[in-house]
């Protein structure tokens, strides 16, 4: 899904030399939000600051912006702070709206006003569904079935987040060209925003490979999130110190291992970001380069699709689209992308002695692609 990154258009008041500070996704915040929301519900007054415990185990507490309360509904409202993450979300409220459903009904979620909905395939919500990812919502049913638990009740409850300002803010984002209609995505895999500094980041990289080195470790990962890193770790035995912090910046990575080598590297991630290396990308973040498309089709292509899919894939609106395209025809593209993704890194290395293991992974865990 879009990033609520947007280059650095935000600027905090961090010193030179002092360390930036992390802030809550969106996603933590309409956590914490429906929290608050639902425990005033059911007991007639809203806990502030609220604590939520996000998927790694942190408890974060967060202050409580907005409160209202009816016997039918209450609403529950967080300024997110996005820390020194050049972030457009940085101060918008973040609100959860949480009232009774129908008996037998569940939990159901809905898009308040400024909160994007989904209108085309590819990503990983249906079409016609509010723009919140999987992992904010499974935060927030959790949080309605601890409460539901402790009330003796049936989880029948219908949440509405907004964002007052999120139809404005989602005009710098990728959320129009990917069909996310109406606002912001609700977003966040572990709650917590790292802040956004290149220099900072790959600084951090070169110190990992640098402690490997002096450490003897010969096999380091470089994932570019928690999925396939936890996929890779699965794999290998990796001890903490060969697993650097790589993210989107595999270029700044692969140039550092250049003039200071270990004998392999494991590089772990999605099929788009390891597509867009396979382009030649050497930053995958999705607000600095971008799927090509064509050339994607142009991989069916030489794998034997005829010229009727080729057209499907050309106008995929993502490369998750194109993916889900191409399996259900038997093209195998994950292993044609992996293969182009280790040539590109072996290029970046040139005549390091160095040896690239590309590993591909899904977004629910499943390896798509391993190629050595």
């Amino acid at each position: 899904m879009a990033s609520e990154n947007n280059s650095a258009k935000t600027t905090r008041n961090n010193k030179p030399g002092q360390p930036l500070r992390k802030g809550w996704t969106t996603g933590a915040c309409a956590t914490a939000a429906t929290k608050a929301a639902l425990t005033a519900l059911l007991d007639g007054d809203f806990p502030d600051p609220v604590t939520i415990t996000l998927p790694k185990g942190q408890t974060p507490a967060f202050a409580l912006a907005d409160e209202q309360i009816t016997p039918q509904y209450a609403i529950a409202g967080i300024i997110k702070d996005a820390g020194d993450d050049p972030d457009v979300t940085h101060l918008a409220l973040i609100r959860s709206k949480v009232e009774h459903g129908p008996a037998g009904s569940g939990i159901a979620f809905r898009a308040g006003k400024g909160v994007g909905t989904v209108t085309k395939p590819g990503l990983p919500i249906a079409v016609g569904q509010p723009a919140i990812n999987p992992v904010p919502l499974s935060m927030m049913k959790n949080v309605v079935a601890e409460l539901c638990r402790k009330h003796h009740i049936a989880e029948d409850f219908i949440i509405t987040i907004s964002v007052p300002e999120g139809e404005k803010l989602a005009q710098k984002t990728w959320n129009p060209r990917l069909g996310i209609l109406g606002g912001l995505s609700i977003l966040g895999t572990t709650g917590i925003v790292n802040p956004f500094s290149c220099s900072a980041w790959i600084h951090s990289i070169h110190r990992g490979i640098d402690v490997s080195r002096a450490t003897g470790i010969k096999h380091v990962l470089g994932a570019t999130g928690s999925t396939s890193e936890t996929v890779a770790m699965q794999l290998y035995d990796f001890p903490e110190t060969a697993v650097l912090d790589m993210g989107d910046f595999v270029g700044g990575l692969l140039k550092y291992l250049r003039k200071n080598p270990v004998a392999k590297i494991t590089l772990a991630g999605g099929f788009a970001k390891f597509t867009k290396l396979a382009q030649g990308a050497m930053d995958l973040h999705s607000g600095r380069s971008q799927v090509d498309m064509d050339a994607l089709a142009e991989q069916a292509r030489i794998l034997g699709a005829d010229q009727p899919l080729i057209d499907k894939i050309t106008s995929a609106n993502t490369a998750m689209e194109a993916l889900e395209i191409a399996s259900k025809a038997a093209i195998n593209l994950p292993e044609a992308i992996a293969r182009l993704a280790q040539k590109q890194a072996l290029h970046i290395l040139r005549d390091a002695p160095v040896s690239v293991e590309i590993l591909i992974v899904s977004r629910d865990g499943k390896v798509l692609a391993r190629h050595e």
